[in-house]
């Protein structure tokens, strides 16, 4: 297996479905790294040095090992009930969410939703929103006007790998580009 796949099999543990390989998550989405490891190592071939590769060079920066590094837990992206201790923060005046085109008119009309996730996930720059939108099919890219949220009381917060998060952004604060 390639560090791509396995890097994907790890998102799904530790994002979604711990259970798959026989361990749990504490309240805050940690996992005993050497649990993982033997989890994992019963599909394929698997060390820490592998974990730690994979880790180190994933472009999103999805992962996080605690000090020690005997804990490791996805950044954000969760279906399951954790509390990643998110911190808080101002966000810019405006960021982008990607989508693909069939999602389009749903979001028009209810604006954009967490669904399974615990949390809708904002880009800093329209790129990075295209190239999430084009996972889901041809690209549909809105603006967000974060100022205005704010302003309202609606939260943001900044996980560890630099993705925007709030629970919701309903439609009149959208703008299609």
């Amino acid at each position: 297996m390639n560090d791509r796949s396995t890097g994907k099999f790890i998102a799904l543990i530790l994002r979604h479905r711990p259970e798959v390989i026989g361990i749990t998550l504490d309240e805050h989405g940690w996992a005993n790294t050497e649990e993982l490891i033997k989890g994992i190592a019963k599909t394929r071939d698997f060390t820490l040095e592998d974990l730690e590769r994979i880790v180190a060079n994933d472009e999103k920066q999805r992962y996080s090992f605690n000090q020690d590094k005997t804990k490791i837990r996805a950044n954000q992206g969760h279906s399951i009930d954790v509390d990643v201790e998110l911190k808080e923060a101002v966000p810019p005046e405006i960021l982008y969410h990607g989508t693909g085109e069939k999602y389009v008119n749903a979001i028009d009309s209810q604006g954009l939703k967490a669904k399974n996730r615990l949390y809708v996930h904002l880009s800093k720059d329209i790129e990075t929103a295209k190239k999430v939108g084009s996972r889901h099919g041809r690209p549909v890219v809105y603006q967000i006007d974060c100022k205005a949220m704010s302003d309202q009381g609606y939260q943001f917060y900044l996980s560890a790998n630099d993705i925007w998060l709030t629970k919701n952004v309903p439609a009149s604060y959208l703008k299609k580009l």
